[in-house]
């Protein structure tokens, strides 16, 4: 019988698996790539449109959308409505960072602390930000102090948990050399343990980022709550009450593009950061090779 652990067989089982590829897509650029699947998706979506006869008062057309979102732009609502929130948006994230860092050089210095983020993190980290805006808006009011308190509730569990994560994975040996140097425990946690988790710290941001931007259009949206003036949720939804859907879809679309420019600036950011450094690797792209 002629065994199955053939040297061919093994060089085999031992290549990882091969995702098919599209004849000659792996050597365009990334930005070509990006823009051709965008363009498909704009175009499935005309179709729809155009093959169903859909309500206009119910789903608008790209060209509808993109004339709603160049007007809004060009008379200034869309920015304004923008800069509400991602103002708020940075105030938010910013109290819940700073609340974070002294959460987590607690936890790192003591062992009580360490309990403490433990046992708040079990209890607030599971909790969707807006289901904590109702107490908010009775303990601050219908205004920004109530937007913000809910931001940073949502954005502080991200930013402890990947920093925690960051100072425990530090090589023990250069904590223990820098005891040994007689740094201070601030110095050992700002020139040894901080540096050294900035990869885990990026992630914490890019996180607490992400919850606290869904939190913010959530609590727009249903409570149209962002202090005089109205962001993006507001945007959306008075478009909503009024039916202009081509609005709507514009707030979606200005949703979309923010998100895609906070990515970018993250990923540049690391980029000149942990990856310069070494402290980080890039994964390979996909797409290199012949098609």
């Amino acid at each position: 019988m002629q065994s199955s652990s053939s040297p061919a067989a093994a060089t085999a089982l031992s290549e990882p698996l091969r995702r098919p590829r599209v004849v000659g897509w792996g050597r365009l650029p990334a930005w070509l790539r990006f823009t051709l699947l965008l363009a498909a998706l704009v175009g499935l979506w005309q179709a729809y449109v155009s093959l169903k006869d859909v309500n206009p008062l119910l789903f608008a057309s790209p060209r509808a959308v993109a004339e709603a979102f160049v007007d809004g732009w060009r008379d200034g609502t869309i920015p304004r409505a923008t800069w509400t929130t991602v103002k708020v948006l940075a105030l938010g994230i910013g109290i819940g960072a700073l609340v974070a860092a002294v959460l987590t050089v607690f936890a790192t210095l003591t062992k009580i602390g360490d309990d403490l983020l433990v046992l708040l993190t079990s209890i607030l980290n599971p909790l969707p930000g807006v289901a904590v805006l109702p107490l908010a808006l009775l303990w601050f009011g219908l205004n920004t102090n109530a937007l913000l308190f809910v931001i940073a509730n949502a954005t502080i569990w991200p930013i402890a948990i990947n920093v925690t994560t960051g100072f425990r994975t530090v090589n023990p040996t250069i904590v223990a050399v820098g005891r040994n140097i007689g740094l201070s425990s601030r110095r050992l946690v700002t020139d040894v343990l901080a540096p050294a988790a900035l990869p885990h710290t990026i992630s914490g941001l890019k996180a607490a980022w992400a919850f606290g931007w869904r939190t913010i259009i959530a609590a727009e949206l249903v409570f149209g709550v962002s202090g005089a003036d109205g962001g993006l949720g507001f945007y959306i939804n008075n478009a909503k009450l009024y039916l202009r859907i081509p609005q709507v879809f514009a707030g979606l679309v200005t949703i979309a593009i923010l998100g895609v420019l906070f990515e970018t600036v993250f990923g540049v950011l690391e980029r000149r950061t942990v990856v310069r450094w070494g402290m980080k690797t890039v994964p390979a792209t996909s797409g290199g090779g012949e098609g």
